[in-house]
């Protein structure tokens, strides 16, 4: 449990300094440079990412609630959704992108609660829980700043999104979810 919860911690302390801290960051990419500045963030978050692998096994694994069956259904809605969301982040912005201001962030969000409907065991909720909570708290302090939103594009941007979510979430679904979460869905 500690190497899990160690990896949470590194991962997501990498993400809100980078998030929060805006001014330390600022000064840190003033004094190392910003390739520099996103080799160590990357390094750190990856570091993290993989002790959170590794805990994974050793983490406390007791069910806390349990939903019921037809609760998959809405999950795998809900991440499709996700997967859209991310694409859009990611292509040309469309009304998709403008419309939710941060596609990435929703993405994450909605992924994050989609797994907590029907994860729960212990690690799941500190896992998806934290990654529920970076994602909002990021969305509170991306507001503050006022960052600017793209313009929106052409509908067909939106139709690429949801082809790519669409394609990135069957994968994942039908293939790459048994490597990714040791779970096949299928």
């Amino acid at each position: 449990m500690l190497l899990f919860i160690l990896g949470l911690i590194i991962f997501f302390g990498a993400h809100f300094f980078s998030a929060l801290a805006r001014g330390p960051r600022g000064a840190m990419i003033s004094k190392i440079g910003e390739g520099p500045y996103k080799g160590l963030y990357s390094l750190i978050s990856l570091a993290g990412f993989v002790l959170i692998i590794f805990g994974w096994r050793g983490a406390d694994a007791s069910v806390l609630y349990s939903t019921p069956l037809w609760m998959r259904h809405v999950t795998y809605l809900l991440v499709l959704v996700a997967f859209i969301l991310l694409a859009a982040a990611y292509l040309p912005a469309g009304k998709i992108a403008n419309a939710v201001k941060h596609p990435m962030l929703a993405g994450v969000k909605v992924w994050a609660f989609a797994h907590l409907l029907v994860n729960g065991e212990v690690r799941s909720v500190m896992l998806f829980g934290a990654f529920l909570a970076f994602a909002v708290i990021d969305r509170i302090a991306v507001k503050r700043r006022e960052a600017p939103v793209r313009a929106a594009g052409p509908v067909m941007n939106d139709v690429i999104a949801i082809a790519v979510g669409g394609v990135a979430y069957v994968a994942v679904a039908l293939y790459l979810h048994r490597y990714i979460a040791g779970i096949a869905l299928f």
